[in-house]
């Protein structure tokens, strides 16, 4: 199958009409020896979609296809790849390149590269072109970030777990969950289910931390140990310090308070934040918190090749399946996903598919 010189896809031209989708031929970046040239099956839908074009995270560079949870068909590979084959099947995340030489990428931290540069809208150097992401016909990405889907995982199932699924998982096994941890999960929405269950996929016993009980029932079906909800009164008293370990994928600090998160954490218990709210203000945060366990407060970005490929492996192995919905991609339903996601979301991913029908064989 051959590779169209200009791809196509779905863009939005800027802020101000950010649910309008509009159909145009785009030109990729140049063909380079590391690179793969995959079309694309399907795309999971990540709230950094919406953050991006609806301008909650600031100036960006339009028109701009987004769309970072990435599975297709690898149909061509440069004369260097060695990672890839045509004809596979293969996944494509949130990142597109780093050095590979730095410091942080030599000892798999790649995604904290200085140099690093997303799937799209980043410019490729010595070439002004700016990146395009998942909502198009194909894309083009070095082969450290192309990544062989295993057999057992359905495309609709891997795509949502390649932002994320990794944006979970990379800080669950960096920060030792597992067998005999108790690890908390804040949120429960794309980034929550899939920590959630990562968290149980990989032994550990888990609890979901919400508002509200409304998504307890979902929780409990997805293996939760364990469900708090903080608009109960003294909510936390039962479980203060015994937490290992908690990831935060909340999308809001709004009445958020810290303290009473925090006191849930054992002495030198961790606290990773992986959710990105719009609000400026942010956690106010006091040294005096800490104190009374000596908890470590930090963030997370993204993970390593070897994390995304450790995640894939271990989901087919445990049968971890994505909750998802999926949507055929058309300037109409993007436009009801993109509102939806900026209310409550789906249950608890949106994949779009019928990338044939859009775009053609």
């Amino acid at each position: 199958m051959s590779v169209p010189e200009k791809f196509t896809g779905f863009q939005v031209n800027g802020p101000e009409t950010w649910t309008e989708f509009h159909k145009n031929e785009f030109q990729p970046k140049p063909f380079g020896d590391y690179d793969v040239d995959i079309k694309i099956e399907c795309c999971g839908v990540c709230g950094s979609d919406v953050h991006t074009i609806s301008g909650g995270w600031g100036e960006q560079k339009f028109p701009l296809a987004v769309g970072h949870e990435i599975v297709g068909t690898a149909l061509r590979v440069g004369p260097k790849v060695t990672l890839i084959k045509p004809g596979q099947r293969v996944g494509v995340g949130a990142q597109s390149y780093s050095c590979l030489d730095c410091r942080q990428c030599k000892n798999d931290n790649e995604t904290y590269c200085l140099k690093q540069l997303d799937t799209y809208g980043a410019v490729w150097p010595e070439t002004g072109i700016v990146s395009q992401g998942g909502y198009s016909s194909h894309v083009r990405t070095h082969e450290h970030w192309v990544f062989p889907i295993p057999d057992a995982l359905p495309s609709t199932v891997a795509g949502p777990m390649l932002c994320a699924g990794l944006t979970a998982y990379s800080p669950l096994v960096r920060n030792g969950c597992g067998p005999g941890r108790k690890v908390g999960i804040v949120g429960l929405g794309g980034i929550g289910h899939l920590g959630l269950l990562f968290a149980k996929a990989l032994g550990a016993s888990v609890y979901v931390i919400s508002r509200t009980h409304s998504k307890e029932a979902d929780a409990l079906a997805m293996g939760a140990d364990g469900f708090l909800a903080t608009s109960d009164p003294q909510w936390n008293e039962a479980h203060i310090m015994t937490f290992d370990l908690i990831i935060n994928t909340a999308n809001s600090f709004e009445g958020f308070d810290i303290d009473a998160y925090l006191s849930l954490l054992d002495v030198h218990g961790k606290w990773v934040s992986v959710g990105l709210p719009e609000d400026e203000e942010g956690i106010r945060v006091r040294n005096q918190t800490f104190l009374k366990n000596g908890c470590f407060f930090g963030s997370s970005h993204l993970g390593s090749r070897k994390e995304t490929l450790e995640m894939l492996q271990l989901a087919a192995e445990k049968g971890v399946r994505t909750w998802v919905e999926e949507v055929k991609i058309n300037e109409g339903n993007l436009k009801g996903v993109m509102e939806k996601m900026k209310g409550a979301g789906g249950r608890y991913r949106f994949c779009l598919t019928g990338y044939e029908e859009a775009f053609g064989r």
